[in-house]
C-alpha cells in the first residue's frame, strides 16, 4: 500500500497491514459475495456502501468515496444546510457543494452478518481527501475524549441497559402499505400489531409469547460477538430490554451501534418491526430509556477508581462521600453540573422529552440518589464493592452512542479538573423546587450552547452542526399540524 491514502492519513500501521492481509485471505477462502462498509452518522445510524470482494483491497488502501452531505442530515434525511449557496458552509472547513469525503475501513472490524448469508461488514471512519480527519465523525469525538482521559491514567467502563419495542408486522395490511402510491418523505411505517400485551413486568408468560422475536435478538447479538447478558420483558406493550456486560467506552459504543443496526435488520427479515424510538406513536405505551452505567478504571492496575474502602467518617447515606471515592464524587458532580448542557447528547430527539415526567421511573430533575430509579443519576455499590458505579438514567435508546458516552467523559473530567463535590442526595426525586432537566429539544439545545465546557469538549464544529440539524428537526415539528403523525413518520418508521 505504498503511497496509499491510508498511509497519507497516518493510519496504515504494521498491525493494520497485517489485518488487511488476513482480511483479503479470508475473502478468498470463504463464501463472501458482499462486503458492507459502514459509518455511524450523527443520529447513530449506519451509512455506507456494499462492495464486491474484488473492490475491497482498493477500499482498504484508498478509501470509499461518500457524499459529505450525509453528515449534514436531520432525522428526516433532509440536508439542514444550503450546501450549494456560496458561503453556506464557510464555518465548516472541508465541506462545500456536496463534495466527497473518504471512508477508510478498519480491517480488524470485519464481521459476518448472521442475518445476511455471504455478507460481511466493516466499520469505517471519514476523512477529507487531503488526509485530515473529519471532525463531525461521532466515533472520533469519543476516541478523542477517551485519549484525554487516558492521559490521567483512567479508562471509562460502560454497561448498557437498553429498552426498545418490537412489533409484529401485520401481513394482512403489508401489501397496501408497500404500494408505491404510499411513498412519502419520510415514509410510512409498516402496519404492526403487538408482540405482547404489556403491563405485566418481567412476566414469564409474556417472555414466552415474545420468544420467537427474542431468540432472533439473542442469536443476532451473540453472532456479532456482543456481550449480551439478559433479555427481559419491560412494562409497556411490546416493550423489551437488553442488558450487556460492561466494557471499555469505545467498545461499548461500537456494540450499541451494532446491536441497534443488527436487530432491526434481522427482525425485519422475520416479519417484525423493532423501534428504538423513545415513545412510539400509540396511546398506551411506556417510554423507553437507555440507562448508561459507568465507572472509572485505573489503567495501571485495573482498580475501580469510584470505589472507596470504607465510608468517610461522619457521613450518612445522603452524602456522596459515604458511597464514592473522591474521584467518584468529582465525576458525579461534573455530570450534575453539566447535565442540562449535555442532555441533548443523551436524549437527542424531540420525542424523548415527554419521558421526563414524575413517577414514571424516569428522571425529571438534575439530582443524584442512592439506588433510586427516579433520579437522573443513580449511585450503585459502595464501600468495598468493586462494582461501584453511577447509572445515568437520562438517555433514550435513539441517542448516538458515541456522543452520549463522550459527553459523560467531557462532563466528568471537568468535575475531576475542578475537584467538584455533589450536593446531598435527593430522597424525593419528584419534589418541587429541584432544578429541572430541559423539557424540550429546543431547550436542551439552548442549554448546550450556553455550556462552554460541553461545547469545547465535544468540539465547537460538531456542536454547531448538531445545533443546526436539530433546530431543523424541532422547527419542522413545531410547524406540523399533527405532532403525533409527524413523529410516527419521522422516528417510528426508521428508528
Amino acid at each position: 500500500m505504498s503511497g496509499s491514502f491510508a498511509q497519507r492519513a497516518g493510519v496504515h500501521t504494521l498491525a493494520r497491514q497485517t489485518a488487511c492481509h488476513a482480511l483479503l485471505q479470508r475473502l478468498e477462502q470463504e463464501d463472501i459475495h458482499s462486503v458492507r462498509v459502514a459509518w455511524c452518522d450523527l443520529h447513530g445510524v449506519f451509512r455506507g456502501k456494499t462492495l464486491m470482494p474484488r473492490a475491497v483491497a482498493a477500499a482498504l488502501a484508498d478509501g470509499v468515496g461518500m457524499v459529505s452531505t450525509l453528515m449534514l442530515k436531520d432525522t428526516s434525511d433532509r440536508t439542514a444546510f444550503k450546501v450549494f449557496e456560496p458561503g453556506a458552509l464557510a464555518a465548516m472547513a472541508g465541506f462545500g457543494m456536496a463534495n466527497n469525503v473518504l471512508l477508510l475501513p478498519d480491517p480488524a472490524s470485519l464481521r459476518l452478518l448472521p442475518w445476511a448469508p455471504g455478507t460481511a461488514w466493516m466499520q469505517a471512519q471519514p476523512w477529507f481527501e487531503d488526509g485530515t480527519p473529519v471532525p463531525l465523525d461521532p466515533r472520533r469525538v469519543l476516541q478523542q475524549a477517551c485519549a484525554r482521559l487516558a492521559q490521567h491514567g483512567l479508562q471509562l467502563r460502560v454497561g448498557l441497559e437498553v429498552e426498545f419495542h418490537i412489533y409484529r408486522i401485520d401481513p394482512a395490511r403489508e401489501r397496501e402499505w408497500a404500494h408505491p402510491d404510499q411513498a412519502a418523505w419520510p415514509g410510512e411505517p409498516p402496519p404492526v400489531s403487538l408482540l405482547h400485551p404489556g403491563f405485566n413486568l418481567l412476566t414469564e408468560s409474556w417472555a414466552d409469547q415474545a420468544d420467537e422475536a427474542l431468540q432472533i435478538v439473542r442469536r443476532t447479538a451473540q453472532a456479532l460477538g456482543l456481550p449480551l447478558r439478559s433479555l427481559e420483558i419491560e412494562l409497556g406493550p411490546s416493550q423489551v430490554e437488553a442488558v450487556f456486560e460492561s466494557t471499555d467506552a469505545l467498545t461499548a459504543a461500537d456494540q450499541m451501534a451494532l446491536f441497534r443496526n443488527g436487530v432491526k435488520q434481522a427482525l425485519r427479515r422475520a416479519g417484525f418491526h423493532a423501534t428504538f424510538m423513545c415513545r412510539p406513536p400509540f396511546a398506551q405505551i411506556m417510554a423507553s430509556g437507555w440507562h448508561l452505567h459507568q465507572s472509572l478504571q485505573t489503567t495501571a492496575d485495573g482498580r475501580n477508581a469510584f470505589m472507596r474502602p470504607q465510608a468517610a467518617a461522619g457521613t450518612t447515606a445522603v452524602d456522596a462521600a459515604h458511597w464514592l471515592s473522591d474521584v467518584g464524587q468529582a465525576w458525579l458532580a461534573g455530570l450534575l453540573f453539566h447535565a442540562p448542557g449535555a442532555v441533548v447528547f443523551a436524549s437527542s430527539t424531540a420525542n424523548a422529552y415527554g419521558r421526563f415526567r414524575p413517577h414514571a421511573m424516569a428522571p425529571q430533575a438534575v439530582i443524584w440518589a442512592r439506588d433510586n430509579r427516579g433520579a437522573a443519576l443513580r449511585v450503585l455499590g459502595g464501600p468495598g464493592d468493586g462494582a461501584t458505579r453511577i447509572e445515568n438514567r437520562v438517555g433514550e435508546p435513539m441517542a448516538n452512542p458515541y456522543l452520549y458516552i463522550a459527553s459523560q467523559i467531557v462532563c466528568g473530567m471537568d468535575g475531576l479538573a475542578r475537584d467538584l463535590r455533589p450536593p446531598a442526595a435527593s430522597v424525593a426525586p419528584y419534589a418541587d423546587g429541584q432544578p429541572l432537566l430541559p423539557s424540550s429539544l429546543g431547550a436542551a439545545l439552548d442549554a448546550m450552547a450556553a455550556d462552554p465546557v460541553v461545547t469545547h469538549g465535544m468540539g465547537a464544529e460538531l456542536v454547531a452542526c448538531l445545533n443546526q440539524i436539530k433546530r431543523s428537526e424541532q422547527s419542522r415539528l413545531d410547524a406540523a399540524t399533527d405532532a403525533v403523525e409527524w413523529q410516527r413518520r419521522e422516528y417510528f418508521s426508521r428508528f
